[in-house]
């Protein structure tokens, strides 16, 4: 009995410090978009989708050097269909989230790519090293893309309005974003956020997966719901708390960019660190690569419908991540029966 009530205990206090986390990153991200000349929805799918996907890194490449190869695949395939449909849910379900045309256009189809492209890759059961340096690069390629085609956004945009204003006679003022002070103080504050999510995290995993262990479940169950689900709960916090906040292109962002930053470096990574790269079990390939990328897929329609993800898909959402877990579960206690 005391062991369950310090368990809760810790539950506790990790929500408490993810809270404050998410809070803290998403001020600071809002602001820091500002400074530096990019959008909120790059700073999302950059900064904050990477920043708040480092507990599936650690947890996936720690896997990886242990040979626990199905902690390693199933950690980051759960956290992605967990992204979807229960952080992308939950955070509709608060308040409607808009779809800005330029995840449409570019993002979304770069997270149905990357999952459809690993599911073909790991289709002879193995994770090569040399795939993995493939999906590392991808992730870099990605981000310099990003960054750079927001900056060169923001600037015509605001040479247009500067035009703008000189046509219409009207006096220009500069503004200056990317002061230093500015630039450092919201990135501490980033890195503050980060902070607390990540020992946040941390107190609710090593709680869960006790528990978890306790009552028999299987070591790919537990890296497909417990261990995905805790090493989420970063961007569960941050995408709500943003979505509360009115910062739904952060909300937004943060999901699909913890997408593609899990599939392309941190399976990329785990498969290069291990010597001989990281083996796939079947039945993953079977159940759970077709559900991240069906997932993925389901997505597009879910979008595009008035450019936005209403209250009713995120219910819609929400049950199917239900379904999905129980299913786990019941299959997992079957197979032990």
């Amino acid at each position: 009995m005391d062991t369950t009530i310090w368990l809760i205990v810790w539950l506790v206090l990790g929500l408490a410090a993810l809270t404050v986390g998410a809070e803290v990153l998403v001020r600071g991200a809002s602001q820091l978009a500002v400074r530096i000349g990019i959008s909120p929805l790059v700073v999302g799918l950059t900064v904050v989708a990477f920043g708040t996907s480092a507990p599936e890194l650690v947890v996936s490449v720690g896997a990886a050097l242990k040979g626990e190869a199905d902690v390693a695949i199933g950690n980051v395939l759960g956290s992605n269909i967990c992204n979807i449909l229960l952080i992308l849910g939950l955070s509709a379900t608060i308040v409607a989230l808009p779809v800005s045309k330029q995840l449409l256009k570019f993002d979304l189809p770069v997270m149905v790519l990357v999952s459809g492209l690993v599911w073909a890759i790991c289709y002879d059961k193995t994770l090569s090293r040399w795939d993995g340096v493939y999906l590392a690069a991808g992730i870099v390629i990605y981000t310099i893309w990003n960054v750079l085609a927001s900056r060169l956004k923001t600037k015509r945009e605001a040479a247009a309005l500067e035009a703008q204003a000189i046509a219409d006679g009207e006096t220009v003022e500069e503004v200056v974003h990317s002061g230093w002070v500015g630039i450092i103080l919201n990135s501490v504050l980033v890195g503050v956020g980060l902070v607390f999510l990540a020992v946040g995290a941390d107190w609710f995993i090593d709680s869960a997966v006790q528990i978890a262990l306790a009552i028999g479940l299987s070591q790919l169950v537990i890296g497909l719901t417990l261990v995905a689900v805790g090493t989420s709960l970063p961007e569960i916090a941050t995408s709500v708390i943003a979505a509360i906040r009115g910062q739904q292109d952060i909300a937004v962002g943060n999901v699909v960019g913890s997408n593609i930053f899990n599939i392309l470096c941190v399976l990329g990574l785990s498969s290069v660190v291990s010597k001989s790269g990281v083996s796939v079990s079947a039945e993953a390939l079977v159940r759970d690569f077709p559900i991240m990328f069906g997932v993925a897929v389901i997505c597009i329609p879910v979008f595009v419908s008035g450019h936005r993800i209403s209250r009713g898909e995120g219910l819609l959402f929400l049950a199917g991540y239900v379904g999905y877990t129980a299913y786990l579960v019941y299959s997992s206690q079957a197979v032990a029966g």
